[in-house]
């Protein structure tokens, strides 16, 4: 059987590939690459290019490859866009997984496993952990667009056969270990991301916003997780699903976090660079701490995080760094059309 991996192009997807690769598990990926990267794809993975909306790629698929188990990752991420393009995210984030979802009960695939959002809290959860039972206040159309497509899934596994694990992450930071595969988006809006390659002179600086919270240094706290140990959390999912598990909502974090500018002291430690900040003031909305309670995923789930360190995630993340500074000037060497393969950049 084999698993179908929406979005598998991009940076969780692509770690989530090869995850399910190195528990031997057979993998399709469905990417239309507007944002992944056709290389992040292993070449043990086979690939489609194309629409996860798209009725007609679905059924190829699912003709083509015998597929029990989605693994949704594809969607739209960024918050302020969701601002300035709401439909198109509620079209992409929500009416997108309806449609993937009603294929995928059409062709009698029965296990689903979701990439939600903290976002689907608001900006100011009730109580710090952050429970899956708190207030569910989405203050965008990206946390919203998220949550509906949750309450679908819910409402299609009352109805027909077919059952589902969405997972709520938190701030999700970090790259393969092995060094595979990484966060290659070029503008990123990942704290950890922004300030390694302000430390590697990629940016001018970061820019803290807020010095003033009722936290130890007066900056955010937010809670980090390794994209190792996120998508270790898919495949239990999956397992879970597998095993008859019934319909679960879970947080992923480690139940800890580290403040903005505990941060950027790590990237300067683990680098050896200073990094300019500017500060400036609170974002409206903002909280001063978001901390996962993940206790039904550690209990339901037999979820055991094992990168939990912001030292081994930056240093991982700042290795990425290197390989796609080495990707780049491949690219943009002469009588060079495409990039290597990955495999080339192996250390």
């Amino acid at each position: 059987m084999a698993v179908l991996v929406t979005g598998g192009a991009g940076y969780i997807g692509s770690h989530m590939v090869w995850a399910l690769l190195d528990a031997g598990e057979d993998v399709v990926v469905l990417d239309r690459l507007s944002t992944g990267f056709r290389w992040a794809v292993p070449d043990a993975a086979r690939f489609y290019q194309g629409d996860v909306g798209d009725a007609d790629i679905l059924k190829r698929i699912f003709h083509e490859n015998r597929v029990d188990a989605i693994m949704h990752f594809a969607g739209s991420i960024v918050v302020p866009q969701s601002v300035a393009h709401p439909l198109e995210y509620y079209d992409n984030n929500t009416s997108k997984t309806g449609a993937l979802a009603a294929a995928a009960i059409e062709a009698g695939i029965q296990h689903f496993v979701f990439s939600s959002t903290a976002a689907v809290y608001g900006e100011q959860p009730d109580d710090t952990p952050v429970r899956e039972s708190g207030t569910l206040v989405p203050k965008n159309p990206y946390g919203m667009s998220k949550l509906m497509a949750e309450m679908m899934l819910r409402d299609a596994a009352a109805a027909y056969p077919f059952r589902y694990v969405a997972l709520r992450y938190f701030n999700v930071a970090g790259a393969d270990p092995k060094g595979r595969t990484g966060l290659s988006t070029e503008g990123a809006t990942h704290l950890i991301k922004i300030t390694c390659e302000a430390a590697l002179g990629k940016r001018a600086g970061v820019d803290v916003f807020g010095t003033d919270y009722p936290t130890a240094d007066g900056t955010g706290i937010r809670d980090y997780i390794h994209v190792s140990d996120l998508v270790a959390a898919h495949l239990k999912a999956l397992n879970y699903l597998r095993l008859g598990g019934e319909p679960l909502v879970a947080n992923c974090g480690y139940g800890r976090g580290y403040s903005v500018l505990e941060v950027i002291n790590a990237v300067e430690k683990v680098s050896g660079r200073h990094v300019d900040v500017r500060y400036g003031p609170r974002r409206p909305g903002d909280a001063a701490s978001v901390i996962a309670d993940s206790t039904l995923a550690r209990r339901l789930l037999g979820w055991k995080p094992r990168h939990d360190d912001l030292t081994a995630i930056v240093k991982s993340a700042l290795a990425w760094e290197g390989k796609l500074d080495l990707r780049r000037r491949q690219e943009v060497a002469p009588g060079r059309e495409r990039l290597a393969p990955l495999r080339a950049l192996k250390a």
